[in-house]
């Protein structure tokens, strides 16, 4: 099963013709089921503290992560964006909010968030800095980045590796893959049950063969389908709050 993307209802900074905060956009308004459930907890905790969690982006299609990239490489927008394939917003699982409502400073809202399992992409709580306002579910993903920044796997930089994990998990394609999109796949979520195969790169060796009988999914390199489902359904078993529909409204 893949990781699912659910519609969230969420305030957003965009506005109406009489000038009030608006849901965020349809396009954007889907996530994981644990990236749901940790934003409306995190928005239940700023609340109690005066706080609001209001959200500029979340999803990003394919198309919509070229079109952010291209805005950055072109100057009209200054934030980095990196191209597809690299972001975890193409997998419902970041997020960036307006830092002027959140009414609390920034380094206790990266507790708050802590505890729900998400994290800034910068490295100290430093409002002026560009990506202030970006945070991210990386969910099982983490093992990825783990894995890849212990030097396991060395054909990505660890973040952009996770992110590519993230991204393959949905269903979505990653154009570092070309037409072994099912392969990688399948060892990103080896490697998220715990299994050291080398690099993500699609291409099936020894290495993933070995991880696939030790988790006990026959190596069947015509059934690339099959052996993706069972895998799949391993990570499920696993990350359940992954796949889960939260009962948090």
């Amino acid at each position: 099963m893949k990781t699912p993307l659910i519609p969230i209802d969420i305030i957003s900074i965009y506005k109406n013709s009489s000038g009030y905060l608006q849901p965020l956009p349809s396009r954007m308004a889907k996530c994981t089921p644990d990236t749901y459930s940790a934003i409306f907890k995190i928005a239940s905790d700023l609340s109690k503290k005066g706080g609001k969690l209001i959200l500029s982006d979340l999803f990003r299609s394919y198309d919509m992560q070229a079109q952010s990239h291209y805005d950055y490489i072109s100057g009209k927008k200054k934030a980095y964006s990196p191209a597809p394939g690299g972001s975890f917003h193409e997998a419902g699982r970041a997020f960036d909010l307006d830092l002027n409502a959140i009414k609390i400073s920034l380094a206790d809202f990266w507790n708050i968030a802590k505890k729900y399992g998400v994290y800034p992409i910068i490295d100290e709580p430093d409002t002026s800095k560009s990506e202030a306002w970006h945070f991210d579910c990386r969910g099982s993903h983490q093992i990825v980045f783990q894995y890849y920044d212990e030097g396991k796997g060395t054909n990505f930089k660890p973040y952009k590796a996770a992110a590519a994990s993230a991204i393959l998990s949905i269903g979505e394609k990653v154009d570092a893959f070309g037409g072994n999109q099912i392969q990688a796949n399948i060892q990103s979520c080896i490697i998220r049950l715990g299994k050291e195969i080398g690099n993500i790169d699609g291409h099936i060796g020894y290495r993933t063969q070995n991880a696939l009988e030790d988790l006990g999914v026959s190596f069947e390199i015509n059934n690339l389908g099959k052996m993706l489902n069972q895998v799949e359904n391993l990570v499920q078993q696993k990350f359940s709050s992954e796949f889960i529909m939260p009962s948090v409204s």
